[in-house]
């Protein structure tokens, strides 16, 4: 028997969930990015973090992390060389519920900070 799935610690869900080519009238299969492939993108090209600290922030393995981010790279060249519109939405995972001591990258709602 398989070992059930880990579910992946996000902070929050994106402000945008779909993003479309502007030079595209025709109806195309947009390309779906799993909302822990998008905070995987989110934590090591936006944020800096390692592999290593994304994993630790996710609750999962380093090696998971890098499966992860490949897949997620690979989704957005893809999108970006063919003109296919991408959607973010699915996946395994569970929302930062902001009861830790610690965020990690202070996006969650607890620890968010407000403009001024």
């Amino acid at each position: 028997m398989a070992r059930p799935r880990k579910h992946r610690k996000v902070c929050r869900l994106p402000d945008n969930d779909c993003f479309m080519p502007m030079n595209r009238s025709e109806a195309l299969k947009p390309v779906i990015l799993n909302v822990d492939e998008y905070e995987t993108l989110r934590l090591i090209d936006r944020e800096g973090f390692s592999q290593e600290q994304c994993g630790e922030y996710m609750n999962i393995a380093r090696a998971t992390v890098q499966q992860i981010y490949s897949c997620a790279r690979k989704k957005l060249a893809d999108a970006l060389v063919e003109g296919l519109p991408i959607r973010i939405e699915g996946g395994d995972y569970q929302l930062c519920d902001g009861n830790e001591e610690y965020c990690g990258c202070g996006g969650c709602r607890r620890h968010r900070r407000s403009c001024v």
